[in-house]
């Protein structure tokens, strides 16, 4: 199984709000996830849009999960380094 680190959209029509999650590579946008690890609401103030469990992160990378570009920025921007 290929796992992959990226978003799962929820919310209403002009206000979203995303989970950063654990999916298999082949699964839908919306469909079953492995593991929630945090959350993203670009609608927030700017110190309150991203939380994210680095641990959990972490651990699924030394597992071999990749990350979509995507959630490579959105944790980047809390300074946590991703490597290509």
């Amino acid at each position: 199984m290929s796992a992959r680190i990226r978003l799962k959209k929820f919310g209403t029509k002009k206000r979203p709000y995303y989970r950063i999650v654990v999916m298999d590579i082949r699964a839908p946008r919306d469909g079953k996830t492995i593991e929630e690890v945090g959350l993203y609401h670009p609608i927030e103030a700017e110190d309150r849009q991203i939380s994210f469990d680095a641990e959990k992160v972490s651990a699924w990378l030394k597992k071999g999960a990749t990350v979509s570009d995507t959630v490579r920025k959105i944790l980047n921007k809390k300074n946590f380094a991703v490597s290509v």
